[in-house]
């Protein structure tokens, strides 16, 4: 069957990595919510007088926060239509929430839930502190509000989001990504996806 697979979670948890370490094994378009709206954000913020790296924003989260997500699922359409499996990878927060978004993803890509098969990995760390660490060592100025309000921002976010998808249990796989990302722990996510 063809795959539409989420990799989600939080900043700072290595969805991105944990997607191109699986991608590297496993051929899928890979689309990456950052690299699909990044740069456009960026003038938009800077156009408006604000800083380009702000994301946090009620101007983002009002103007472009659904601007970015509606374009990287139309990218995601256009390659399940073409027949491509799909590596989709972003917080997806309130995308997970909506419990039409994927029959909906489905039918504009001319797909039924029998051809195409729909996975989450949920990407984890069970130590904050770690997952501050990592925001930290990534230097991306864009988490710069995240570090400097780190007590609301981890007390505001879900580590496991709500899915109100229509999908049986097996179809998400919480992984926690402490420690080294092993090639048996990539080896088990692919066998995630295939099964």
């Amino acid at each position: 069957m063809q795959k539409i697979v989420f990799f989600v979670g939080v900043a700072g948890t290595g969805k991105t990595t944990v997607a191109k370490k699986v991608a590297e094994q496993y051929r899928a378009a890979f689309i990456d919510r950052d690299t699909v709206g990044g740069r456009f954000v960026e003038k938009i913020l800077e156009m408006n007088g604000m800083d380009k790296n702000d994301r946090d924003s009620s101007f983002y989260k009002q103007h472009l926060r659904d601007l970015e997500y509606d374009t990287t699922t139309d990218i995601a359409v256009e390659n399940v239509a073409a027949g491509q499996d799909v590596f989709m990878i972003s917080p997806f927060t309130t995308e997970l929430k909506n419990k039409d978004y994927i029959k909906e993803l489905l039918l504009r890509s001319g797909k039924t839930k029998d051809e195409v098969d729909v996975k989450i990995v949920v990407v984890t760390l069970q130590d904050i502190e770690k997952q501050r660490k990592r925001i930290e060592e990534r230097g991306t100025i864009r988490d710069t509000w995240k570090l400097e309000n780190w007590k609301s921002y981890e007390t505001r976010v879900d580590f496991m989001p709500e899915i109100a998808w229509n999908l049986p249990e097996n179809a998400v796989l919480a992984f926690d990504n402490s420690g080294e990302l092993t090639e048996e722990k990539v080896k088990n996510v692919i066998a995630f996806i295939e099964n």
